[in-house]
């Protein structure tokens, strides 16, 4: 019997605020969020002086961009 897929994070938005992938990554700091946004490590957009941040970016940093098979188009 196969197990059924669990999709990542599915009760959060498709574009995710600092707070939100705080949560996401277990609870890092806030300057280890902003570090990582800054560092281009998660991939985000920054408007103002909000960051938005497509969840697809936090699972391809959890899983390795490699491994990642979501689309992003």
């Amino acid at each position: 019997m196969k197990e059924k897929a669990i999709p990542m994070f599915e009760n959060y938005p498709d574009v995710v605020e600092v707070a939100q992938l705080r949560e996401m990554l277990g609870g890092i700091s806030k300057r280890l969020a902003y570090q990582l946004l800054a560092s281009g490590e998660v991939h985000s957009v920054r408007i103002g002086r909000a960051y938005k941040i497509p969840k697809t970016s936090v699972i391809e940093y959890l899983i390795g961009e490699a491994q990642c098979r979501i689309s992003i188009s």
